[in-house]
């Protein structure tokens, strides 16, 4: 819903106010019903500064819409009765905004899938694909039922993985703090102290004074650098060479690397298999699983085995030329294509990737645990040492 402005004019004199509405026309429409006469309707613009902020939408928003959207068509409602009740339920109000956008299109004459891919930004290829074979094949409950469970594992899998980074990050702030403190506020007493005594400094003192210097004088190298490497990879990571080099290095880190190609792994079997069992063409779900992928090394990977299906060949033996999925993966994936039950076996793979992901997580945390907090220890004690030092010396020599 919108605000529009309008002005009426009432015994002679030319007044104003607001009104919600979904457009210009319903805004006059129900002025017409309250019996006032319009003499203009103006959308009311938003300040970018002051102006209410649209509410991002969410994957837990389309999940909770995906779901009671299921229970609804199954019950036997009209399409356009679900969308209306769905839209003024939604505690988002852009996504009911959209909703109702569907609805009206629906109303008009579009199919579902339709509609909803007027809103890429909102329901992705691999949804509105999903809806349109749950059109086709007359079973949109089940279909919409499938999307919100792939929907939900999805989420819980990138759920997983930020846990796993949140630890090594809080871990690295808190020693960055720490060192930033004591080299702005406690170094500088000590550097007073041992330049007042004239002797010369042992060499670890030396590189941590030059380093408290560095912090106080050249600050902003410390703030700006950071920012300019961020816009700089940003940059290189939009050109097509830039993002295929940083995503193949992303696959060859250590720990990391073979988590990202589990997480990939996952993604890949749980989305191409939900594209199958929903009646989707096998050519057409892996571009949609190429595009999703998230990882330039295995889009390139998967439309080259689309390539060489079409040329005839199955799905397992360009999937393993390309070196992207553990064997494992790919034996199963041919054992599934040759009884005929591909989708069935690529559920069983994402789950099994979905729990070594788990395993892969927990094992992640575990190792950085211990490392991270002997890196701590030893970069607090090296300072702490390095500004004893000299005052050892110092009573060595007394």
């Amino acid at each position: 819903m919108a605000t529009f402005k309008y002005k009426t004019t009432i015994h002679g004199k030319v007044q104003g106010g607001e009104i919600e509405a979904e457009d210009e026309q319903s805004a006059i429409a129900k002025l017409k019903a309250k019996n006032i006469t319009v003499d203009s309707v103006k959308k009311k613009s938003e300040s970018a500064f002051l102006g209410p902020k649209k509410q991002r939408i969410t994957e837990r928003d389309i999940v909770i819409f995906t779901r009671q959207f299921s229970t609804m068509v199954d019950a036997g409602l009209p399409l356009v009765q679900c969308l209306e009740i769905l839209g003024k339920g939604a505690d988002n109000k852009n996504f009911g905004e959209i909703i109702n956008k569907v609805k009206t299109d629906i109303e008009t004459g579009a199919n579902l899938s339709d509609a909803l891919r007027r809103h890429p930004k909102t329901f992705d290829s691999l949804y509105c694909n999903l809806v349109e074979a749950g059109e086709a094949g007359g079973i949109l409950d089940t279909i919409l039922s499938r999307l919100a469970d792939y929907i939900e594992k999805a989420l819980a899998l990138k759920k997983k993985v930020k846990a796993a980074m949140v630890y090594p990050g809080a871990i690295i702030s808190v020693a960055f703090a720490v060192v930033a403190f004591l080299m702005i506020f406690v170094i500088p007493t000590f550097a007073s102290m041992f330049e007042r005594g004239g002797a010369e400094l042992p060499g670890p003192t030396a590189i941590v004074m030059h380093v408290s210097n560095f912090f106080r004088n050249q600050w902003y190298y410390i703030i700006g650098g950071p920012i300019l490497f961020f816009f700089l990879f940003k940059r290189v990571y939009a050109t097509e060479r830039g993002n295929i080099e940083i995503d193949r290095m992303a696959l060859k880190l250590p720990v990391f690397g073979m988590l990202i190609k589990k997480v990939s792994t996952a993604k890949f079997s749980r989305t191409l298999g939900t594209l199958i069992a929903s009646g989707v063409p096998l050519l057409e779900g892996m571009d949609i699983c190429a595009r999703t992928s998230g990882n330039k090394i295995i889009e390139i990977a998967i439309l080259n085995t689309i390539e060489a299906i079409k040329e005839g060949e199955t799905i397992a033996a360009p999937l393993a030329r390309e070196g992207v999925f553990p064997a494992m993966v790919i034996q199963m994936i041919d054992v599934g294509e040759s009884a005929g039950a591909l989708d069935a076996m690529l559920s069983k793979i994402a789950d099994f990737y979905d729990e070594e992901v788990d395993t892969a997580v927990d094992g992640l945390t575990a190792l950085l645990e211990p490392m991270l907090m002997v890196f701590l220890g030893v970069l607090v004690g090296f300072i702490v040492v390095a500004m004893y030092l000299p005052i050892f010396k110092m009573g060595e020599t007394i």
